[in-house]
């Protein structure tokens, strides 16, 4: 059994997310200690415990410490099993983290699976839908990965209570990928979103968006505005710039009392920070493609804009059960970077290939 302390490096939610899926589908036990060590409430809260539930279900696992406030959990991993699963998050919790915690351990399980989580969609401090969707599943795509998702229902904080449905197909043909430049610019995608809110909320942050670009982006536009169904009164922009061999996205929630324009000039600040840069994929999506990608034979290759601790904390995490080999990350921390992924199929992945 493997020890891991959750106090080295971000010290946060990711060590045990990682950690879940690489037990999962390496079949190693582990124990961490120091749960969300770096955090003001350290511990255990909704959202970790929610994908530590859903990571011992998809893959029969046995628990300990899965408690509210914990700081050390235990889990021994059973074998994947594909089927249908609903989660609750019981709060605003992320269900992005949930289902990225969740979703490559099925992806392996060697059959169609059909899952639902329900708590926040458009939350800080977590990939928005939109991020999930749009970003990330194509990027674990390129590497045989085969997931549908759809926004039942969005959730904002505090209500939560948002819903998005899965469906996972099994790996089909996995290989590695290379996203090292990102070649000619494509489309500058996006949607401005409100719930509960009027719709020149959407409007205004769109317009702020798209004004806060101009001399950054030259190519087509394809911004839309959209009303969503929710528990709770929220607004979102996300951004994606897509280009023929890489993509960058971000995304900016509305908070009380604070502007429209704001809004989207924050989501654009940051899309304007990757688009100056040198890298095909942006800090969160470098991060995020790791454990995926671990799993996929070969090397794998990314460029990224900006190194993150969160990165540089992902990567030990998983060679703690892949090996000293299995991650290289070249550049230092807030510096342009390459990341080199070493993968090889889970054992008894055979039926899924």
């Amino acid at each position: 059994m493997l020890t891991i302390d959750g106090s080295e490096g971000e010290g946060g939610g990711q060590v045990l997310r990682s950690a879940l899926t690489l037990a999962a589908l390496t079949g190693i036990p582990f124990r961490l200690v120091n749960v969300r060590a770096r955090r003001p409430r350290p511990g255990l809260a909704a959202q970790h415990l929610a994908a530590l539930r859903a990571a011992a279900a998809v893959c029969g696992a046995e628990v300990e410490g899965a408690a509210p406030g914990s700081t050390e959990v235990r889990f021994v991993p059973g074998a994947p099993r594909a089927g249908g699963y609903a989660f609750e998050v019981g709060t605003a919790g992320s269900v992005p983290l949930v289902l990225q915690t969740v979703l490559p351990v099925l992806a392996w399980a060697g059959g169609v699976s059909r899952v639902r989580v329900r708590g926040g969609t458009h939350v800080r401090w977590s990939p928005c839908f939109e991020y999930l969707d749009w970003q990330w599943r194509w990027a674990v795509g390129l590497a045989g990965y085969a997931f549908r998702l759809e926004l039942v229902r969005a959730g904002f904080y505090p209500e939560g209570g948002g819903e998005v449905a899965a469906q996972v197909e099994p790996v089909s043909r996995p290989r590695p990928v290379r996203l090292l430049a990102r070649g000619a610019p494509e489309t500058l995608e996006g949607r401005s979103a409100v719930a509960r809110l009027p719709d020149h909320v959407a409007r205004r942050q769109r317009e702020a968006a798209l004004a806060a670009l101009r001399g950054a982006w030259r190519g087509p536009v394809a911004v839309e505005t959209a009303r969503l169904d929710a528990a709770g009164p929220g607004s979102a922009i996300a951004l994606r710039a897509r280009f023929a061999l890489g993509a960058g996205c971000c995304c900016a929630l509305g908070e009380r009392g604070l502007p429209a324009e704001r809004v989207g000039e924050a989501a654009a600040r940051c899309l304007r920070e990757w688009l100056a840069g040198e890298g095909a994929v942006d800090p969160w999506l470098a991060d995020q493609l790791l454990v995926p990608l671990a799993f996929v034979p070969g090397e794998s290759e990314l460029a990224t804009t900006r190194v993150t601790r969160h990165l540089l904390t992902n990567a030990a995490v998983v060679r703690r059960f892949l090996g000293p080999d299995a991650v290289a990350v070249v550049g230092g921390e807030g510096a342009p970077g390459r990341v080199t992924v070493r993968g090889s199929c889970p054992a008894g992945a055979g039926a899924a290939q």
